[in-house]
């Protein structure tokens, strides 16, 4: 097998909490326990599991968003670090977070804030030109360019947000619960795009979800996390469909199930 994309390699992050007395020890959260994972190029990757298991802390450090306590990142074999040492690897890499409202600067127009990573980021080129491609390429309009986050929908502003995500051509596309604050009719219309821009652009994607049906529509590899570590990775198919751990099996018992009765018949 080639060398991955981005390596992880005992990674890890402690917090630690306040002093419950002048004098007592500090206590530690380990929020994500000594973790090693292998990202391959052009692959689909779902991190899954329950609110407070490690997974939008192991994106963080993944992404150099956040300093580990331990261990390294690597990207095509180089290390990456925090700060502006990380310019390089900022170019590589977008990201969609949760709530689309929140991540959105509300005193700057869509184009500009699109355009943010091409003049954060120095690259080159025609930038308008670049901003009026991605919004076409993520289903909006020239024209919104113009206006503000506040006059569109969830929907709408989650497109916003993965046309910034997109706008400087990364290589590697991450999603923390992108879909997660959208009701279902929009969840479904983002995933189809979602869907679409990846195998359109060759993107490597990387995606957070508490929602196991998303993951197994989407990726065809699967990390299964709790307690701060991985408990199970492996093809999506094969681990949604004969979990090893009991954590997983658990997960995939809790996934409700409509028992619809059979419509009556009438003689």
């Amino acid at each position: 097998m080639t060398a991955p994309l981005l390596r992880v390699s005992e990674l890890s992050r402690n917090y630690a909490d306040r002093r419950e007395a002048l004098f007592a020890p500090r206590r530690v959260t380990h929020a994500l326990e000594p973790t090693s994972l292998d990202i391959h190029e052009g692959r689909s990757l779902g991190v899954i599991g329950e609110s407070g298991s490690g997974k939008s802390t192991l994106v963080r450090l993944m992404l150099a968003l956040d300093s580990p306590t331990t261990g390294t990142v690597e990207f095509r074999g180089r290390a990456v670090s925090r700060g502006r040492r990380a310019a390089w690897f900022r170019r590589q890499t977008g990201i969609v977070f949760q709530d689309p409202y929140a991540s959105l600067d509300p005193r700057m127009t869509v184009g500009r804030i699109v355009s943010e990573p091409l003049w954060g980021l120095r690259i080159p080129g025609d930038h308008r030109q670049r901003v009026l491609e991605v919004l076409d390429q993520v289903g909006l309009d020239a024209e919104m360019a113009g206006r503000y986050p506040h006059e569109f929908s969830g929907g709408q502003r989650q497109r916003i947000a993965l046309a910034r995500a997109i706008v400087h051509k990364p290589c590697m596309l991450v999603g923390d619960e992108p879909v997660s604050a959208l009701d279902v009719t929009v969840r479904a219309q983002i995933l189809e795009l979602l869907a679409g821009l990846t195998t359109e652009l060759g993107l490597t994607l990387v995606l957070v979800s508490h929602d196991i049906g998303v993951v197994r529509d989407l990726c065809e590899d699967v990390a299964v996390m709790t307690d701060g570590r991985i408990v199970e990775q492996g093809a999506t198919a094969h681990v949604l469909a004969a979990p090893q751990h009991p954590y997983t099996r658990r997960l995939l018992d809790a996934v409700p199930v409509l028992d619809i009765p059979d419509a009556p018949t009438h003689e």
